[in-house]
């Protein structure tokens, strides 16, 4: 079973490759071979944010009159078979697909042991021993039974190669499609398959530099593109779209898509343009693009400078989140307690006026700051929406060191049987050698009709349930809030 002497042996990929050459499989004689990519168009890929790409690849294709078998491999190991789309550019009227057959069942060392179980094979170990015999497994450790019926088991970390005598029926190299068209025209056709694929998305990711003044910022966005579909996609024309595409989802079952949930990219005419499709933004790089399998590629596609900002401090005493009531809360104890932290954010318009205007996706945002010494330091980093021209952007960027808040409840009354009242003072401390302005954001969630009876403060209603103070606090000084509201049902 062990051979003294040493041999040449070929390694797997050679042996497989020349056992799929030689085996003379029917299939393989009757099958055209698949088509190279043309030149010119090529392949385009269209990437959404949401596990999601439209591949449309175009190459030249030789066929006979009549019927037809065409295998077209180099397909994403992650297509939707149902999503495919077969075109003849040169007939489309006389070209018709009769069959579509999606074979995905690629060679492996695990599915060729698993398919070989009982057969004969070799393998050589890694200090150059060879072993033939039947194999009676190869799920853990390789157990060999030779022709004298002795049993050698290999380990399988051991193994350097392994030979079989042909590539197993059902077992293919590469994921592809097989045809069966009827074609009216013989000679070369110029074909577009156009398909859905996982495994590929973009997302949106900025760099924000504030400047030492805090009163301005540069900005920088790049879009990241994700390819894990298991293909590569060569010269590709790739566009980005990004808008709200509502999928089908079947009952019951998880799918490899998500919904697309992104809007809006920002242009940069030497690398990307921008226009609008449909109700979407559509984005494309402006040069072929190479995105390989497994790849994260990047290209920028906005920047400017001297972007108009705001450095703002925020005091939610309550820590912010949401309020529900399916009937007044007259506990007096709920809600009171005092979060301490103040919030600091950079907030600016994404206006032309302010140096910006144009549409943002959602993405990560890092945010830097300008260093006195020179050079430039990370000070936070935040996730914004999809936001159009001319709105709002604000960046949480972290709590501030220096100033403090406490909000307490002073009083609380029942006013009879359909209304309540209570007081709270807010209490802002600046330890920072200049003065702050602070604003203090006080939710009312007790019921929905209410009234504020008394206030030391103007205030500025932001929605059914919260009002907003502003006060400046002096370096290193003290600022109080003191209100009274009252609740009526």
């Amino acid at each position: 079973m062990r051979y003294a002497r040493w041999f040449r042996v070929l390694s797997v990929v050679a042996v497989l490759a020349l056992a799929a050459c030689s085996a003379g499989s029917n299939l393989a004689a009757r099958l055209s071979p698949t088509p190279a990519r043309a030149e010119s168009p090529g392949v385009e890929l269209t990437v959404y944010n949401s596990d999601l790409g439209l591949v449309k690849d175009r190459r030249p294709m030789t066929l006979e009159k009549g019927l037809n078998f065409v295998r077209f491999s180099d397909v994403a190991s992650g297509i939707d078979p149902t999503s495919v789309h077969f075109r003849s550019l040169t007939d489309p009227e006389g070209t018709t697909v009769l069959e579509q057959n999606y074979e995905y069942d690629v060679v492996g060392s695990a599915k060729l042991l698993h398919k070989y179980l009982d057969q004969q094979i070799t393998l050589v170990t890694e200090d150059g021993s060879v072993y033939t015999g039947k194999l009676l497994s190869g799920a853990d450790d390789i157990i060999l039974q030779g022709t004298d019926g002795k049993v050698t088991v290999v380990k399988a970390n051991q193994v350097r190669e392994f030979q079989f005598p042909a590539l197993p029926e059902g077992l293919i190299t590469k994921p592809s499609l097989l045809w069966q068209l009827d074609a009216a025209k013989s000679g070369t056709h110029n074909v577009e398959v156009t398909y859905l694929t996982s495994g590929i998305t973009w997302s949106a990711d900025y760099v924000v530099v504030l400047a030492a003044d805090d009163a301005s910022l540069g900005l920088n966005g790049w879009v990241t593109v994700d390819n894990r579909s298991g293909a590569t996609y060569k010269d590709a024309r790739l566009k980005l779209i990004a808008g709200d595409i509502h999928r089908v989802q079947p009952a019951q079952e998880l799918t490899a898509y998500d919904l697309a949930r992104k809007a809006g990219l920002a242009p940069t005419p030497e690398q990307v343009a921008e226009r609008q499709f449909f109700e979407y933004h559509l984005y494309e790089v402006q040069r072929p693009v190479t995105v390989k399998d497994q790849q994260t590629k990047q290209i920028e596609f906005v920047s400017a400078e001297g972007v108009k900002a705001e450095k703002i401090y925020v005091y939610d005493g309550l820590g912010g989140g949401s309020w529900y009531y399916y009937g007044p809360i007259t506990d007096p104890t709920y809600g009171p307690t005092s979060n301490k932290k103040v919030m600091v954010l950079v907030e600016f318009k994404n206006s032309e006026a302010d140096g910006l205007g144009v549409p943002l996706p959602k993405g990560r945002v890092r945010v830097y700051k300008e260093d006195t010494g020179g050079g430039t330091e990370f000070v936070g980093e935040d996730a914004i929406d999809h936001t159009p021209k001319d709105e709002r952007v604000r960046l949480y960027l972290g709590d501030a060191f220096d100033i403090v808040g406490e909000r307490k409840q002073t009083d609380f009354k029942t006013l009879g049987e359909r209304a309540i009242e209570e007081s709270f003072e807010i209490s802002v401390r600046n330890h920072k050698s200049e003065a702050v302005e602070v604003r203090v954001v006080e939710h009312l969630f007790r019921w929905s009709e209410w009234e504020i009876t008394t206030k030391s403060h103007d205030y500025t209603k932001l929605d059914a349930t919260s009002v907003e103070f502003r006060v400046n606090v002096p370096k290193d000084g003290e600022a109080k809030i003191t209100y009274t509201v009252r609740y009526r049902w």
